[in-house]
């Protein structure tokens, strides 16, 4: 029975509630190439273009909701234990801030949330709601125009790693939802997992690159299968105690 686990979401979970994924069937990113907005080489190159792009998609927040698969997973965080025998840790690949308004709090943003800015002449990050484009002041160092979304691009390392790593380290579930399987350090983490002896499962709406890797993978729409996920771990956790 499942008691240490960790759950890594990527952009299928976010895609349910409307939120565009990463890349389309075209490769671009809402009309963009990636290599256009998120890379710290086009940030250098045109920062206005990036500024605009992440401050349109950080009022596009507004408009999206938490989905099913978001509520579950809140659900699971309220009700499952604290203590030395149990653990839970949720890991996003998204930059939506949908699982907090669901009510998820033992999570990290592995790739940035773009309800955050980053200061380049200070080094601190500020929860941010508004444009970036203006070039506003920090609100920490009162320096103008330093201020970059607090996004993880192409070429840079992604968040809490030694984190995760040591999380990974002690699970005896790793959970992936609605992830491609190609994006590392993330599409590495059932191979971590595995290696710590834990047993691994892939919610996904298709096969994906890494579903071979996996010790089941059941396909679906995340609002349908985590919920029944969720229901599943609080049942057995309450019928062992």
């Amino acid at each position: 029975m499942a008691k240490r686990i960790v759950i890594l979401t990527g952009a299928g979970v976010s895609a349910e509630s409307g939120v565009p994924t990463f890349r389309g069937p075209d490769g671009l990113w809402e009309g963009h190439r990636v290599e256009d907005v998120a890379t710290p080489q086009a940030f250098d190159r045109d920062p206005r273009l990036v500024q605009s792009f992440y401050d349109q998609r950080r009022a596009a927040l507004a408009g999206v909701q938490p989905n099913p698969a978001h509520h579950a997973l809140a659900r699971l965080d309220s009700a499952w234990p604290h203590g030395k025998d149990h653990d839970l840790l949720l890991v996003t690949q998204n930059v939506d801030d949908l699982h907090e308004r669901a009510g998820s709090r033992r999570m990290l943003h592995m790739h940035g949330d773009l309800k955050s800015a980053w200061c380049l002449a200070c080094d601190s990050r500020t929860p941010w709601t508004g444009p970036l484009l203006d070039a506003p002041v920090c609100p920490v160092c009162n320096a103008r125009g330093h201020l970059r979304p607090d996004i993880v691009w192409f070429g840079e390392m992604p968040y809490h790693m030694a984190r995760i790593d040591r999380a990974l380290a002690r699970a005896d579930l790793f959970v992936s939802i609605g992830t491609s399987g190609n994006v590392y350090p993330a599409a590495g983490f059932v191979d971590l997992a595995r290696k710590a002896g834990a047993d691994t499962l892939e919610l996904n709406l298709d096969q994906s690159m890494a579903s071979d890797r996996f010790a089941q993978s059941r396909l679906g729409p995340a609002g349908t299968l985590v919920p029944a996920l969720v229901d599943d771990l609080l049942g057995t956790e309450s019928s062992a105690r």
